[in-house]
Formats: C-alpha cells, structure tokens, sequence
C-alpha cells in the first residue's frame, strides 16, 4: 500500500464514529441504534454482517447528522416511527441518505422538505405545500463533533489503547492515529514537522512518546 493510500485510510477512519460517540452526538441509546440497525431502518455506513465484531458498527459523520435528525423528530417533535419509516420510504426517490441529505422541516408530527420540482416546501406524506423555521442541526453537529475531538493537556504525549479505535492498536490519547503509523513516517524520512503537517493535532511530545514505544517493541522482538 502506498503512503498516500495509507495517509486516506486513516483519514477515513478519523471521521468514523463508533457507538459510544454517536450516542453522545444524537441521544440515542444504543438499543435505539442497534433496533434501528437490525430492522434496516438505518444502518450505519461501515456495517458487516457479522455483529459479533466490536468494529462491525462504525458511523460516518453523514450517519451521525441523520441520526441527529431522527432524534429530533422522535424526541422534540414526537414524530411516530412509523410515519418516519414511510417517510425515508418516499424520499428514497430523492436520495439515498434523506435524513442527512435533504433540508427537512417539521409541522405537526408531519415531515416536510424542499421539493426540487416546485422549489416549494411540501409534505412528504401528506404532500400540503407551506413555509416555516427549518430545523438546522448540521453545524451543531459538526461543532459537537469537533469538541469530541478536542485533547487536553494531560493527554499529550501519552499512549492508550480502545477497543472501539483503530482495531485496538495503540494510538496516541485523545485521537484515533496509531504509533505505528508515526514510527512508519519516520522511518520513511519524515521529520517531525513533516509529521506534524499530516497531522496537526500531533504535539512534539506525541511524536516523541510514539517513536519510545515503538523502539520498545523493536528491541523486545
């Protein structure tokens, strides 16, 4: 694998969510995720068929502003499960992903959106045209989102290990980047600077307490 292939990978796997972050992001429950998993209403983007596997379930971010829609409209606007199933149902003509995708209002329990024919707000179900606040959760999302991310102080120039990030491999605290991957930077030329430009939430410390416990390893094998 190239080292752009590789710098893209993790890249992907920075903006992937597990369970424990979704629920913090949207106020699901994971039983909540886990029913709508199983009965297809909403599955996550990197689902495999084999639950068992603690990395069988990781959202993208687009998963994570749906499902923040969704949780508004059960929890705020006391829309009925079965009108929204019916709802994604209808929309599915429009997009793959509704519940991220389109610009979605709410009025009396009944979803509506921008209807690309009419340029007209229209009911999904109901098909009434009419005007009203949408509800805007993208940015609050992205901005929470963010703040899951954010490091401390003590966190810098530690190492930890999570079962729910990057396969359990051991990754400097606070993000989801392995050792692994500093140490093949590294050794690859890179300095830390150069490092520290491919990922900039790195510290000198973070670089440093990497390329230890890498050594550590090396000469234990």
């Amino acid at each position: 694998m190239s080292m752009n292939a590789q710098n893209l990978n993790l890249e992907s796997a920075v903006k992937a969510f597990g369970a424990e972050h979704v629920m913090r992001l949207t106020g699901l429950s994971k039983t909540q995720l886990r029913y709508w998993d199983t009965t297809g209403f909403f599955e996550p983007a990197y689902a495999f068929v084999d639950r068992r596997s603690p990395y069988s379930r990781i959202y993208s971010f687009k998963d994570v502003v749906g499902l923040r829609v969704l949780s508004v409209l059960r929890k705020d606007h006391k829309v009925p499960l079965t009108r929204l199933r019916h709802t994604a149902s209808a929309l599915s003509q429009y997009s793959k992903t509704p519940w991220s995708d389109l610009v979605l209002y709410v009025l009396n329990k009944h979803v509506y959106f921008d209807e690309p024919e009419t340029g007209k707000v229209r009911g999904v179900l109901n098909m009434q045209y009419t005007t009203f606040p949408l509800i805007s959760i993208i940015e609050d999302i992205r901005n929470k989102s963010l703040q899951l991310r954010e490091r401390t102080e003590s966190q810098f120039g530690q190492i930890e290990k999570h079962r729910f990030i990057a396969h359990n491999a051991r990754v400097i605290a606070g993000t989801r980047i392995p050792i692994n991957t500093i140490r093949r930077l590294h050794d690859a030329g890179y300095e830390s600077a150069q490092i520290k430009t491919e990922y900039p939430t790195l510290t000198d410390a973070d670089i440093e307490a990497a390329l230890r416990e890498t050594e550590k390893v090396t000469a234990v094998a």
